[in-house]
């Protein structure tokens, strides 16, 4: 997808498969830099230990007086001497001169008491070993010394070979990629293609499913869920906007009415009349939209988890002047305020249908509203939490009441991890359940 103001970028299977084959190129070229210094150190320790054995067996042969006519030797190029004091060759392998020393003698001069060390013999690179010995009763040297020719051909030949194999294998695991990538990310692609039909649709839709139950099929279905939510959400929404604009039109009209009888009949539709008659219907859109503000936050902000004392929850939400008996004594946990606000629309939509009596019972998560009304068939019992319903008996002007109180009652409620349910009270009326966790 094209950034807006910007160059598309790389694509994420390109990127992939830049990293992979980068990672793995940088891993070959350590390898093959390790192999190299490995089998390098290796096979010239490896001669170097050649040329101290030979070094020492020929130095323990002067020493004795049993050198043979020609010092014996090994590995191919091995080349062994012994030289006097004055750097005079007193004996030699066959493969060397017998007059010119394989070491020059300042060089020698250096190299005495030293183990083994590298240095040109002969024009070559080789390990030498000096060893100091005896031959005859007087002092001499024995020099042996192994090329490192063969160990320098083997060394190139590898990094030839891994110069050619290195890129050809990153090229043929970049190749592998791409393919592979190309197969996982196919399903990522007919999501976006599904995603991106029901942004152009502006509308309902669902996103293809792939046919493995794996991680690209639990976002599949999950998103779908989603755009369930989303589309029954946006019902729900225009649904509420066109019961809200019907339930304002009643008041509004109401008013209207009233201000053009006031005004084509000044005489018989005085000001007092005229404005106890707007006040009425003012009230009225007030708590309406009151309401409605209050739906609207549902939601919008995190509530409390304290611990509540039902009893003062219930004192901060019935007033005085209600008839209402307030007993028993509870805990719970949830916010206080949209608690008392649960409690509040119950106390009210039972004081609107109660008879003479209201009575509120507190227990531990729970509080009981009960009323001595009419009550409520079983089958209204769940359509009177739909907002904007109100039943035959509610539907009287003087029964007030917006139809969005216990619709707002169950939704605090639920936010709080509680619920609102409805039956049949004690006294014959409607009981208000609220349950809050404990």
């Amino acid at each position: 997808m094209s950034v807006p103001g910007g160059r598309r970028g790389a694509s994420l299977r390109l990127r992939l498969t830049l990293i992979a084959s980068g990672a793995v190129c940088v891993a070959l070229v350590v390898g093959a830099v390790a192999l190299t210094g490995v089998l390098r150190s290796t096979r010239v320790d490896a001669l170097g230990d050649v040329a101290r054995d030979r070094a020492e067996t020929v130095a323990a042969l002067a020493s004795e007086d049993r050198l043979p006519e020609s010092l014996p030797v090994a590995e191919p190029g091995e080349i062994v001497q012994l030289i006097d004091e004055d750097g005079a060759v007193l004996a030699t392998s066959p493969n060397a001169s017998r007059t010119l020393p394989v070491v020059p003698t300042d060089v020698l001069a250096g190299l005495s008491g030293v183990s083994t060390t590298q240095v040109s013999a002969y024009d070559d690179a080789a390990r030498v070993a000096v060893r100091a010995t005896t031959y005859q009763g007087s002092p001499a040297t024995v020099v042996a010394t192994v090329p490192l020719t063969e160990v320098q051909g083997v060394l190139d030949a590898l990094r030839v070979a891994l110069a050619v194999v290195v890129p050809l294998l990153t090229v043929a695991l970049g190749v592998v990629v791409w393919l592979i990538l190309g197969r996982a990310l196919r399903p990522v692609e007919e999501l976006r293609r599904g995603a991106a039909l029901v942004a152009s649709s502006g509308g309902p839709g669902s996103l293809p499913v792939p046919a493995r139950d794996d991680e690209l099929g639990a976002l599949a279905r999950t998103l779908n869920s989603m755009l369930d939510r989303l589309e029954a959400g946006a019902e729900r929404q225009r649904a509420f906007v066109a019961d809200a604009a019907h339930e304002l039109r009643s008041p509004l009209a109401a008013l209207r009415t009233s201000i053009e009888v006031a005004r084509a009949h000044p005489d018989s539709y005085g000001t007092d009349e005229l404005a106890s008659d707007l006040e009425g219907e003012v009230l009225r859109m007030q708590v309406l939209v009151d309401d409605l503000l209050l739906l609207a936050r549902v939601g919008s902000t995190p509530l409390e988890d304290a611990d509540l004392d039902l009893a003062e929850v219930a004192r901060d939400a019935v007033r005085p002047s209600d008839p209402v008996t307030v007993t028993g004594a509870g805990r719970a946990r949830g916010d206080a305020r949209a608690a008392a606000r649960v409690v509040r629309n119950l106390v009210d939509n039972a004081v609107r249908h109660a008879a003479s009596r209201v009575e509120v019972v507190l227990a531990d998560g729970v509080v009981r509203v009960d009323d001595d009304g009419a009550g409520l068939a079983p089958a209204d019992r769940e359509r009177v939490f739909e907002r904007f319903v109100r039943l035959d008996e509610a539907r009287e002007r003087d029964a007030g009441g917006s139809g969005l109180g216990l619709a707002i009652a169950r939704e605090i409620a639920r936010e709080q991890g509680g619920d609102v349910v409805l039956g049949v009270a004690e006294l014959g009326g409607l009981r208000a359940e609220l349950r809050l966790p404990r």
